[in-house]
């Protein structure tokens, strides 16, 4: 088990004079892996996503990056529940049951609201139970990561938008600890977002477009 924990904790390489562990490397291939798969809305996103949890949690425990570590345990679970929900279907003829769609006005709320609750709360955890020097941005990632997750599991296409903050508060967060190769990921990941974000509003449009096409067609068959 040891000479498995120093496996992955072995240096890899260098980045601008810091050392890239094995475990760093596997979250980077792993994590970018998930993302690409998720913007295509492909099912096995999630368990590459878990792998990926698992990784960064070995990772952020030996950065000190306490709240990201807490946030993978979160991650994997919220990732069982959305490959469950992404995997589930009504009829065998019919698509999955979960389909993109925006947020209604009481997520958003709630969403806004919880995501500001959680930082506050685990900022003020993390300053005082910690030697973490970076407890707010670290517990933003926090909040805002669960609540983009969740929004992901239920193909929320506003969750785009927040993983796109996510990742421009994680790029500086992750440098500022010399995770350099995971901060270049999550640059990947912002790009990757974006395309994403385009992609999930192309389909909304089309879905939208289908059903509505769908209900004048009922409409002329109930008035014939």
């Amino acid at each position: 088990m040891f000479d498995l924990l120093d496996f992955f904790q072995a240096t890899a390489f260098s980045i601008f004079g810091e050392d890239v562990t094995v475990i760093e490397v596997i979250g980077f291939v792993t994590g970018a892996l998930c993302v690409w798969a998720v913007t295509r809305q492909f099912v096995w996103n999630w368990p590459v996503g878990i792998a990926n949890n698992v990784a960064f949690l070995i990772l952020f425990v030996g950065a000190g990056l306490y709240a990201d570590a807490v946030l993978q345990v979160i991650f994997a679970a919220i990732a069982v529940y959305g490959w469950v929900l992404w995997t589930r279907r009504t009829s065998s003829t019919s698509r999955t049951v979960v389909e993109i769609r925006r947020a209604t006005r009481g997520e958003r709320y709630w969403g806004l609201g919880g995501t500001v609750a959680l930082t506050a709360a685990a900022a003020l955890l993390l300053g005082a139970a910690t030697d973490s020097n970076v407890p707010l941005p670290d517990a933003f990632v926090l909040a805002a990561s669960l609540l983009a997750t969740w929004g992901q599991a239920r193909k929320i296409i506003e969750q785009w938008w927040v993983w796109i903050v996510v990742d421009a508060v994680s790029i500086p967060l992750y440098a500022s600890k010399g995770l350099w190769l995971t901060a270049i990921l999550y640059t990947g990941f912002l790009a990757l977002c974006i395309d994403g974000l385009r992609r999930w509003r192309i389909e909304l449009r089309r879905g939208s477009a289908e059903r509505g096409s769908s209900g004048v067609a009922d409409r002329r068959v109930s008035a014939t």
